[in-house]
């Protein structure tokens, strides 16, 4: 592994970080979560226009721009500095891969482009709770997360060589606005029961999209309603055997991302912590010249850095070679390990940031409370933090016991 960034991978952060500091500060942000799409359609059309950022991991083929998976996973750190609202977790991250991946070519080429220049946005649906277990971050994928021929799930039937959809799947990151989404269904009852992937069009009839109040803003969700939805399947049922592993690639680079995207959220708030620590006075003097305060801090820094250390690593693991668009699993669980990292390094910066900011900090004024919303809603979503470990170690068999033979 080569520690080092490339000239590319410079040179794409510092153009996000400008970008997103002129077009993403604490104002903007939050007049973006107050519209309707939670999220600025310009300033996702210029990441688009200007950086290439939807595609960034997709092939030129496809009007991507052919980077590794690595490259995005870095970029997530500057959009996780200014916890950029955009549809790209749900549509570079889960449903793309996704796509390129199971999707026929005829799919991959109606759709990919289309993402790539920003003008189509995608998202993937599952029943929740169960988006964690569907990507194998916090568990196996056995059992009937997608439903299960039961109610409270997604099933799928074929009438008259047509899919129809029905269910209803809950906390769909970016499901109210996406112009395709990603549904997994239950299929075949209890014979030959199996999870398949379907193409559904953001205005096909009988889909019901409904914002939700999220805990994390910034992360718009929404509860999608399929009553006798028409569908289209991703890529063939004689290929469906691989959804499962898809889903994991996809989990596995999801974690990385998201990793990543923690700590350069935790790195902004402490940046914002330290720098209110240096002119805010209490007795006469700076509070950072506190050497108690300096302690809370000090152990804050360590904490991010062995976080960042984890994150770039999984980043680096996540864009080998063996996936589609590079996306190959790293070994050991390394991207749940990494996010596990990062997503504490954030919560413990982002209170430490609001206990020392003093009352200000509790104010819903101050920008401090998103962060620690943010490690939050990313832990209810992805985690929780010890089944992201615990899954790992298992996959490690770290605690099998093993017979030696003397």
């Amino acid at each position: 592994m080569d520690p080092g960034f490339t000239a590319e991978q410079d040179g794409i952060r510092r153009t996000l970080r400008e970008l997103l500091h002129k077009r993403c500060g604490p104002e903007e942000l939050r007049a973006a979560l107050d519209t309707p799409l939670g999220h600025d359609p310009a300033l996702w059309a210029a990441l688009a226009e200007q950086l290439g950022l939807p595609g960034l991991a997709l092939p030129e083929a496809y009007g991507g721009v052919g980077c590794p998976a690595t490259d995005l996973a870095l970029a997530a750190e500057e959009t996780g500095r200014a916890l950029a609202p955009s549809p790209l977790l749900a549509t570079s991250v889960l449903a793309a891969p996704l796509i390129l991946g199971l999707g026929t070519d005829a799919q991959r080429a109606d759709l990919l482009p289309r993402i790539c220049d920003g003008t189509l946005t995608a998202a993937l649906a599952v029943p929740a709770p169960a988006l964690a277990t569907a990507l194998a971050l916090t568990g196996p994928q056995d059992g009937d997360w997608a439903g299960g021929g039961r109610a409270g799930g997604i099933q799928a039937r074929r009438v008259q060589g047509v899919w129809r959809l029905y269910g209803e799947a809950a906390q769909v990151l970016d499901g109210h606005g996406a112009g395709a989404l990603l549904v997994a269904a239950h299929t075949g009852g209890f014979v030959r029961s199996r999870t398949l992937l379907f193409v559904v069009a953001g205005d096909a009839a009988g889909l019901v999209r409904t914002r939700q109040t999220a805990l994390d803003a910034t992360r718009p969700q929404a509860r999608v309603q399929l009553r006798d939805v028409r569908a289209e399947l991703l890529g063939s049922e004689e290929e469906a055997s691989g959804v499962p592993e898809a889903l994991r690639r996809a989990g596995d680079f999801a974690a990385a991302f998201l990793a990543c995207e923690a700590v350069g959220a935790a790195d902004r708030v402490l940046e914002r912590t330290v720098e209110y620590l240096g002119r805010r006075e209490q007795f006469g003097r700076v509070i950072g010249s506190f050497q108690a305060v300096q302690h809370r801090l000090a152990d804050v820094y360590v904490q991010i850095q062995a976080a960042r250390s984890a994150a770039y690593y999984a980043a680096w693991a996540a864009g080998g070679p063996g996936g589609p668009a590079g996306l190959a699993a790293p070994d050991g669980g390394v991207g749940a390990l990494a996010l596990a990292q990062a997503l504490e390094a954030l919560r413990r910066a982002a209170a430490e940031g609001i206990q020392l900011h003093g009352g200000i900090g509790f104010t819903w004024e101050h920008e401090a409370h998103l962060f620690f919303k943010r490690a939050a809603g990313d832990e209810l979503l992805f985690g929780p933090v010890h089944r992201l470990r615990a899954h790992a170690a298992e996959g490690a068999r770290l605690f099998e016991r093993t017979e030696v033979s003397v």
